[in-house]
């Protein structure tokens, strides 16, 4: 077994596209990390902003909470209309792309990309950053460990999206269980004792007031705890990757990880309200992240405590798998539209879009590398993204309901209509007010990067849709097939002397026009060289010319060229303008014939002249000329070893392979 099918996986069949498709179980790891580990630090970075209030900011956690989990409300039941309305893809770039246009479209793609290259980098350092917390011998290596989870979760996913979703299947339900039981077990000690228990181990005091609580200090409160809804729109960006039928899965995916996130940040706002939990200075010595002092004050550090803990640590690390799921298909959609390079819109051995999956690990290792590991700096940039793409995705519901109202349907669909567009509406009014607020609270810690990056990103993406926009115009053609009475081509080979190689190149040559010229490259002012070339026309004339002559062919011509900087492309290049200056109405073409290489070790032992000289030709013969090869195998090879393996896949998989279609009679 080769290391790559180890690593990898076998390759998959177009067939076994279906078969890969996931459900729910495997949904909720697969697309759900993001916005369930985001209940880790969403409630924090409120509390966070509350500290300079003291007791008075924590007792106004609730009024924080409250309206983000009304929006949170509002995004599932958008999102949950938007998967039943675009069934493939519903993500903000379609949804804008057919309710508000191409600009609105590329603004939700730009924003898309960033904010999904931040999460990785964002949440395996945050995953990191906790584990070095707690393991204080592992800080040396932040960087390595951030490395080695990105590498293990791209390799995951170049192997499917299945195969992702199972393998972080068991940390993410340990998790959601884990936090679940720990909001039950507290939630009941606090109503049995009336509303205040008692710490198992008591949390740090709360810091005196150095600020009143003011409506600016809540709306910041508000944007900063706006963090725990990123990944939410995760799903309706990948329901192309839910078995049949995959509005359903879709739906159940989007239920389990909105219901969970909801409760998660209702009741880490109630219990840290109710056991008098405050946000901690992380620059300072003894620093406890919120779920670490709830968990220790319901049931202490003992084993419970540490499984939990250690679930948290998983999901944070992991998170970034959710990009690794939808930042592929979003490319894909992007580029299907010629916005992106098309090498984005083909799937790799595994049935995904591998691509996508290495572009995105690329940018976010060099994010992580540039950062140390540590991306504190852009904690302030990651929710621009997700909520700008919020608001233009509700606002293309909203537009979208409007066509659906003048349609002319019946009543009450027009009815259901009007219901769904006010929902989207005030969505699209929420989201927008949170982005305006996140923008100008976190304008001068780094907001405003994303404010130039993304028009950058969106004149990018321009500038490749008018490459191929260019190209279809310079390739188009509504003329039928224009065929004319030519000459035969001149077929210059190019020849390093008399050899196998050349005896085939020419008996090829010879077959396709009787003009043919062989081309050698000497160099200039050597005495090898001009002994070189007096015993190749010694050859030529016996080995070449006579058998030619004999069977009544015109022989080829041969022809020494000199390259005094030992650049063979450069005298073959005006050879070739020569002759097309000569020969205006004939086609040239170039035969170069090329040793091919089978072992890595064979590429040592071989200059590549071959390789830069076809390079060279098709860089800069022009459209006239035509570049052909003549492969020489050291090891002749056989069709059937590159039929066989594809055939035991398919055997493996319990395919058969398709038989051929029978010619229509």
């Amino acid at each position: 077994m080769s290391l790559t099918r180890l690593v990898f996986g076998r390759p998959l069949a177009n067939q076994e596209q279906r078969e890969r498709k996931i459900g729910a179980f495997e949904g909720v790891p697969a697309m759900g990390l993001d916005g369930l580990g985001s209940s880790s630090y969403g409630p924090e970075a409120a509390l966070t902003v509350l500290i300079p209030a003291g007791a008075a900011g924590l007792a106004a956690i609730g009024w924080i909470m409250a309206p983000i989990l009304f929006l949170l409300l509002i995004l599932y039941i958008s999102y949950r209309q938007t998967i039943r309305a675009y069934p493939s893809n519903g993500g903000a770039y379609t949804v804008s792309k057919e309710n508000l246009g191409t600009n609105a479209s590329l603004l939700a793609a730009a924003a898309l990309m960033i904010d999904y290259v931040l999460n990785v980098a964002v949440g395996i350092s945050a995953g990191v950053g906790a584990l070095t917390s707690a393991v204080p011998l592992l800080h040396p290596y932040t960087l390595e460990l951030c490395l080695a989870i990105l590498a293990l979760v791209t390799i995951v996913n170049l192997r499917g999206t299945l195969d992702a979703g199972r393998l972080f299947a068991l940390p993410t339900y340990l998790f959601v269980a884990s936090f679940l039981l720990l909001m039950m077990i507290g939630i009941y000690k606090t109503l049995s004792a009336g509303g205040h228990p008692a710490a198992v181990v008591a949390p740090p005091g709360l810091p005196a007031a150095t600020e009143a609580v003011t409506l600016w200090l809540l709306l910041r409160s508000f944007a900063a705890g706006c963090t725990a809804m990123t990944g939410v729109e995760a799903v309706s960006n990948g329901v192309s990757a839910f078995r049949e039928p995959g509005v359903k899965y879709g739906h159940r995916t989007l239920v389990v990880i909105c219901g969970v996130l909801g409760t998660l940040l209702a009741g880490i706002a109630y219990l840290a309200h109710a056991y008098g939990i405050g946000a901690m200075d992380q620059t300072q010595d003894g620093y406890q992240s919120v779920l670490s002092q709830l968990t220790a004050a319901i049931v202490g550090r003992g084993v419970f405590y540490f499984v939990a803990i250690g679930s948290v640590l998983a999901v944070l690390c992991l998170s970034a798998n959710t990009s690794f799921v939808d930042f592929p298909r979003l490319c894909r959609l992007v580029a299907q539209d010629s916005f992106l390079p098309r090498a984005f819109a083909f799937v790799g051995r595994r049935l995904v879009f591998s691509v996508g999956i290495l572009y995105l690990a690329a940018a976010a290792g060099l994010l992580l590398v540039a950062f140390g590991g540590i991306t504190d700096r852009l904690i302030p940039l990651f929710a621009i993204g997700a909520f700008l793409t919020f608001t233009l995705s509700q606002a293309g519901m909203v537009s979208h309901w409007r066509h659906v109202i003048a349609s002319g349907t019946s009543g009450r669909e027009r009815q259901k209509a009007h219901g769904s567009l006010v929902i989207n509406a005030v969505g699209a009014v929420t989201t927008g007010t949170a982005l305006a607020i996140i923008v100008i609270a976190k304008f001068i810690e780094g907001a405003w990067i994303t404010i130039v990056v993304i028009p950058c990103v969106i004149l990018l993406l321009r500038a490749i849709r008018g490459y191929y926009d260019e190209l279809a115009v310079r390739l188009h053609n509504d003329r039928p097939l224009q065929l004319r009475r030519s000459k035969p081509p001149i077929v210059l080979v190019a020849t390093e002397g008399w050899n196998r190689l050349t005896d085939k190149a020419l008996g090829f040559a010879l077959g396709l026009s009787p003009d043919v010229v062989a081309v050698h490259m000497t160099k200039e002012g050597e005495a090898e060289g001009d002994e070189e070339e007096r015993s190749l026309r010694e050859k030529w004339a016996t080995d070449v010319e006579a058998p030619a002559r004999a069977l009544g062919l015109r022989p080829p011509r041969l022809v020494t060229l000199q390259a005094p900087y030992r650049r063979i492309h450069v005298p073959l290049l005006q050879f070739v303008e020569q002759t097309q200056v000569e020969h205006p109405s004939r086609t040239i073409a170039v035969l170069i014939p090329e040793v091919m290489k089978h072992r890595w070790w064979q590429h040592l032992l071989h200059t590549h002249r071959a390789r830069r000289l076809r390079y060279a030709l098709l860089r800069y013969g022009g459209s006239g000329l035509i570049v052909m090869n003549a492969p020489w195998h050291l090891e002749e090879p056989k069709i059937e070893e590159a039929l066989v393996p594809e055939e035991v896949f398919l055997a493996a998989a319990g395919d058969k392979q398709p038989e051929p279609r029978k010619e229509a009679r």
